[in-house]
């Protein structure tokens, strides 16, 4: 399957100003004008905005795009989505414009989480300016990762893995008390480790959280001091994931959205790597901070 990357990723908020701020004065986006009624457009690099967020009375997501190579891949996905009995709808001309993209489909994973496929992001050449950020990780690897909650692993994984292509990079059984344990999978489609992971949540649809990785590890520990002046709360602290080594950090953002911001994630080649089982989250760090959510200042 054709799957390149996540290419972005479109959120619902009641708390818009809260992400205004949270997004440009402590993740240090580039906010853009956009053509999303009322909404908040980011970039972070050269692309059209990566995330974008709309009013609503509530969270949610309104869709993990993923992009393909043209329109031949395009039609290969909805082939391919359409033979497993899963229904697919063409995106509109008004749509797709919306998301500065030639064209797009959408459906939905086996628990709800509105996902679409495109191809052609459409640019408008203006340069980039994340004054807080030396630089994100994007090309080839696309935005990041998003963890998405899955209450039917089994399907879920057959989705993801069959339908849309992704491969299995790392699994690991966490265990959440003396006899439960919770099933998450890392799954790629590009260098980066994992662009989707899937985490046995009792929560439909959910976003667990969604990464974006940054160029140095000053990045990251400037961010924290960020998040100290303005009383942004974490969710873990600083540490090394076990899977994809990622040095980072997890931020709790408006109503209680779960950001990690990290660098030096490692690249996998695909000719050589074989999946493994981690039976730590990380070589150290990332301690939960049980905090309320976070109050930006200003």
């Amino acid at each position: 399957m054709p799957i390149r990357s996540l290419g972005y990723l479109r959120l619902r908020t009641a708390k818009l100003e809260e992400w205004r701020t949270f997004g440009t004065d402590v993740l240090g986006l580039m906010p853009v004008e956009g053509r999303t009624p009322g909404a908040l457009h980011f970039r972070i690099d050269d692309r059209p905005p990566r995330l974008v967020i709309r009013p609503s009375d509530g969270p949610g997501i309104d869709a993990l795009g993923f992009e393909v190579a043209d329109d031949r891949e395009l039609a290969e996905v909805v082939s391919h989505v359409k033979g497993a009995g899963i229904g697919v709808l063409d995106g509109t001309g008004d749509e797709a414009a919306e998301r500065c993209v030639q064209s797009f489909v959408r459906l939905q994973d086996p628990n709800g989480t509105p996902v679409e496929v495109y191809y052609g992001p459409v640019l408008d050449h203006r340069r980039l300016d994340t004054p807080l950020v030396s630089g994100f990780v994007t090309g080839v690897m696309g935005m990041g990762h998003a963890v998405i909650a899955a209450p039917d692993m089994a399907a879920s994984y057959r989705f993801w893995t069959e339908v849309m292509g992704m491969r299995i990079r790392s699994s690991m059984r966490l265990a959440m008390g003396p006899d439960t344990t919770m099933s998450i999978r890392f799954l790629g489609c590009n260098p980066r480790h994992h662009t989707v992971a899937l985490m046995e949540s009792p929560f439909p649809g959910d976003l667990v959280h969604f990464m974006l990785e940054v160029e140095t590890i000053d990045d990251v520990g400037m961010l924290l001091d960020r998040c100290e002046q303005r009383g942004v709360a974490l969710q873990a602290s600083l540490g090394r994931h076990t899977n994809d080594r990622v040095l980072s950090t997890y931020l709790v953002g408006p109503e209680d959205a779960a950001v990690e911001i990290g660098t030096g994630g490692v690249r996998v080649d695909d000719a050589t790597w074989t999946t493994d089982e981690i039976t730590k989250v990380s070589f150290w760090g990332h301690k939960f901070v049980p905090a309320a959510t976070a109050k930006l200042k200003g």
